[in-house]
């Protein structure tokens, strides 16, 4: 089992968003918490810790930064980062260790994927093919800067 250790390397804020930047043995995490959105908070956490799960900053069966360690540096209350992190708990992306914190669990990164892939379509392929219907693209059109897309990304 691997744990690792978390500080703040940096710092920077203005009115409305905080950007923490973490290092940790394998990487870094950085954590924008955008007061002047919609969006609550914890959902910013919740969201933005399942993204460093998911891309390796945080492996599986290692632990995450505690609950006052992120609330300390986020200058925020515990309370809102708990619930961020509740949110992730009822999706069994990470655990609790009674007397050791909050760990991801394994398995977490496929069991994102499939969110992430079941999400995609509504938030992605619909738009795309609404807009392009406004704009009268024909289906091959859409097809046509989808490989432009791919091939633009190759080289």
């Amino acid at each position: 089992m691997l744990y690792y250790r978390y500080k703040a390397v940096s710092y920077s804020t203005n009115k409305h968003t905080h950007i923490y930047t973490y290092m940790e043995n394998k990487g870094v995490i950085r954590l924008n918490i955008n007061t002047n959105i919609d969006k609550p908070i914890f959902i910013q956490i919740a969201e933005q810790l399942e993204d460093s799960i998911f891309t390796g900053i945080f492996p599986e069966e290692t632990k995450i930064p505690s609950t006052n360690e992120l609330s300390a540096l986020l200058n925020i209350n515990p309370h809102t980062v708990l619930k961020g992190m509740n949110l992730l708990v009822d999706e069994e992306v990470i655990y609790k260790k009674r007397g050791l914190g909050m760990f991801v669990k394994k398995g977490a990164v496929e069991k994102i994927r499939l969110k992430r892939q079941s999400q995609f379509y509504n938030q992605y392929v619909a738009a795309l093919i609404e807009e392009a219907s406004k704009l009268k693209m024909t289906k091959e059109e859409i097809i046509s800067l989808i490989e432009r897309g791919y091939h633009d990304e190759r080289n």
